[in-house]
């Protein structure tokens, strides 16, 4: 699941009724990963028959149990249930006499169950008043699922956990004339008429999957198809359901699953496994989006575009999610997590995936910048506040507050440390083995990353310390150079911030990725070149750790942490002019916009203080002239256009110990107007060039023109330069748009 509400759907507390002498709680009680215990029972297979009607549904459960073998208490077996009215309950055909069995707001408990037996259970369930969107409901005359995580068990009574995993079957019957489409998890089996105006349809997922996975969606919605061909020559059936007058806003998210089920094929060799796969897309979904076997469920949001209300941004947005959810089919569903603690072993590895892949379908620096952004901006404040938690929390109160930036985009981190590790083929290995070993499994974190230590043979014990250990490590560098032996020192020490409930931290496995500059100079030209270029991962295991480099015949310039090869912070370390150096020729393109946003970072925070203090602002005509060079001998126009694009404000009042908003913003627009003065004449002539862009194109090249184009646009109109000439461009600007993302740029400027 992807972009969940951390702030919505707040449910009363649940008891997760993790099998016999597992995790209770009553309100408020918090729930410990290391109290885990597998189920008593576990499940072969469901059978379930909804008969949708208006007011109330009714819900006929026929699930096949067995003991577990893992577990030593089998006198009774709790099943998870919450707002339902039961019916009528059978085991094995016979009527369950009632002291054989007790209900209670949390569940049913069965008392000395048999080893093996097949129960029956008849419940009414009331969607229209499901106003917590969990479980089934209702909503603009549609019913929908979501499931995860403890929706099931408003469904029918059930071992409501992750890591039991059974194979559906589903027949929905309902009103033909209201509800035309009938949808669930699986194949579709059989549909056909029933008497007095209704119909069913019958769907099966032979793939074993736990309860959060479920999905259901009944209503008169309209739908796009088209085909996949698998590399083995499956022919797969895509389809994507919206209300009717959204049906022409469906190509991009059709054309984006194609890529991404093309993309984990090449990449990963996973092919999709079902007979077809469908998405939703509706507006009444409180989630972003559900990863539910064969059946993805969205909030229209990131489904629906179209070139009147859709900007850049909103088309690659959907690209991602739409590969998110469906690269859970594998990382997620086929092998998904023991408990909730273990959140991140589906979704940050699924964030990884999806970042990956959205790097190779636009610019891959400006994916990275824009995923490390989220870090920086979101997660490193998590990290340093009160709710800090490792990637695997140890405890929890309420599960629906689990999904946060640590579990997802620090959980990918994690994931990236790994594949820098061990180096893209080993990567692969070890993913390979993931699933050759446990597919159709509930496992753990530490299951992953033992997987990658066995395929790859590298020692990853220490390295498993980024999952249980909360906080930002910050890192201190030093550098050393001997003139006559021709040695390069760095020395790279590690701290790590106490968390609540973490006071002192272990040192972590740090990948740290550099690159030794050496570069020549043209006396007469005044230019310099960067003539070559020495790459090295260094591996931080230690508190502190001393790496050498010999028989070189100068001293390098260091380019660190290249491509942000580790969620860390580094203190400053390098005087200004070695900054402006790297800032403009550095090889290591995320590293050159980095040094381009920490500087100018400083030239907006030097000219704070001299309007603080009276003194006359000055910007230093070497960080002009370093970001000249910079974005000229930048040919991805989408990342130059991301170096010409300034820190917001709330970022920058981040940086400072006193905010004053008005003096920062005042600050931004001189450096902002310096700068369009200083690079005048290129703005113009990249702004000509990049104008007769195709307006109507969304490929990477395309979108990447029109935000140069649109950057400059920013620069040209800014007020006090040339307030008349800027108007009447922005007028024109705006009357030659076609699309929503030269609108909005024409409108902002």
């Amino acid at each position: 699941m992807k972009y969940k509400p951390l702030s919505t759907n707040k449910m009363t507390t649940k008891d997760p009724a993790h099998g016999n002498g597992t995790m209770k709680k009553t309100k408020h009680q918090a729930i410990f990963r290391k109290d885990y215990t597998p189920s008593s029972y576990l499940i072969e297979n469901i059978s379930l028959l909804f008969q949708l009607n208006p007011g109330s549904t009714t819900v006929t459960a026929e699930t096949t149990f067995y003991r577990n073998q893992k577990s030593n208490d089998f006198s009774s077996l709790v099943l998870d249930g919450e707002m339902l009215h039961l019916e009528s309950i059978s085991l094995d055909g016979r009527t369950l006499q009632e002291n054989l069995y007790t209900i209670d707001s949390k569940g049913l408990t069965l008392q000395r169950p048999p080893e093996a037996f097949t129960l029956r259970i008849v419940t009414t369930i009331y969607p229209e008043k499901n106003s917590a969107l969990s479980g089934l409901y209702r909503s603009g005359g549609n019913y929908c699922t979501q499931c995860e995580a403890e929706g099931f068990r408003r469904i029918t009574y059930y071992l409501d956990r992750p890591d039991v995993l059974a194979t559906f079957t589903t027949r929905i019957e309902a009103d033909s004339d209201d509800y035309k489409i009938l949808l669930s998890n699986g194949n579709l089996k059989q549909k056909g008429t029933l008497n007095n105006k209704r119909h069913f349809a019958e769907w099966h997922d032979p793939h074993p999957k736990p309860s959060y996975l479920f999905a259901l969606v009944a209503g008169n919605l309209s739908s796009i198809t088209d085909t996949f061909i698998t590399k083995s020559g499956n022919c797969v059936s895509l389809q994507i359901y919206t209300e009717n007058k959204n049906r022409n806003k469906c190509d991009h998210a059709m054309s984006s699953l194609k890529k991404a089920m093309r993309w984990d094929e090449e990449v990963y060799g996973l092919e999709y496994d079902l007979d077809n796969y469908m998405i939703v897309a509706v507006d009444d979904f409180n989630m972003g989006a559900m990863e539910n076997k064969g059946l993805n469920i969205f909030n229209s949001k990131y489904v629906l575009a179209s070139h009147e209300t859709a900007t850049d941004q909103d088309y690659i947005g959907i690209e991602g999610v739409i590969a998110h959810e469906y690269f859970h089919n594998w990382t997620g569903n086929r092998v998904t997590c023991r408990d909730w603690f273990q959140l991140s072993l589906k979704e940050g590895l699924t964030v990884f995936r999806d970042q990956e892949f959205s790097a190779d379908m636009n610019s891959r620096t400006v994916q990275r910048i824009d995923d490390v952004n989220i870090l920086r901006n979101n997660q490193f404040r998590e990290d340093a506040g009160p709710m800090a938690h490792p990637v695997r929390p140890d405890a929890y109160v309420e599960v629906n507050n689990f999904y946060t930036v640590t579990v997802y985009n620090k959980g990918a981190e994690v994931v990236r440390m790994i594949e820098r590790i061990l180096g893209n083929t080993l990567f692969r290995k070890g993913m390979d083995l993931y699933f050759e070993k446990y597919d159709n499994q509930a496992v753990t974190c530490d299951d992953f990353v033992d997987v990658m230590a066995e395929a790859s043979g590298v020692d990853l014990n220490q390295f498993k310390l980024w999952y249980s250990q909360a906080g930002t490590p910050v890192l201190e560098v030093e550098e050393l150079w001997d003139k006559e032996s021709g040695e390069y020192v760095v020395t790279v020490s590690q701290k790590c911030p106490p968390s609540p409930k973490q006071q002192k931290k272990s040192p972590f496995h740090i990948p740290i990725e550099i690159g030794l500059l050496e570069f020549s100079k043209n006396a007469i030209e005044g230019t310099v070149t960067l003539e070559k270029t020495t790459r090295k991962l260094l591996e931080l295991k230690k508190s502190k750790e001393r790496f050498s480099f010999k028989n070189l015949k100068n001293k390098p310039l260091l380019s660190f942490l290249r491509n942000f090869s580790a969620p860390v912070k580094v203190r400053k370390f390098q005087p200004k002019s070695e900054l402006f150096l790297l800032m403009a020729h550095d090889d290591d393109l995320f590293n050159r916009w980095n040094y381009a946003h920490q500087l100018t970072v400083d030239v907006i925070k030097n000219v704070t203080l001299s309007l603080k203090f009276g003194k006359k602002p000055i910007v230093d005509k070497d960080y002009l002239e370093a970001l000249s060079v910079c974005i000229q001998k930048q040919e991805d126009m989408a990342l130059c256009a991301k170096i010409l694009t300034f820190p917001s404000e709330p970022y920058l009042a981040q940086q400072m110990k006193v905010v004053e908003p008005e003096l920062l913003h005042r600050s931004v627009t001189i450096v902002k107007k310096t700068v369009a003065i200083f690079l005048w004449n290129w703005l113009e002539d990249t702004y000509r060039q990049c104008y007769d862009a195709d307006r109507h194109s969304i490929s990477a090249a395309a979108m990447a023109q029109r935000s140069l184009k649109n950057c400059c646009l920013a620069y040209l109109s800014l007020p006090g330069i040339e307030d008349s000439a800027a108007q009447q461009l922005c007028l024109k600007h705006l009357r030659m748009s076609r699309n929503m993302t030269d609108v909005f740029a024409a409108l902002s400027a």
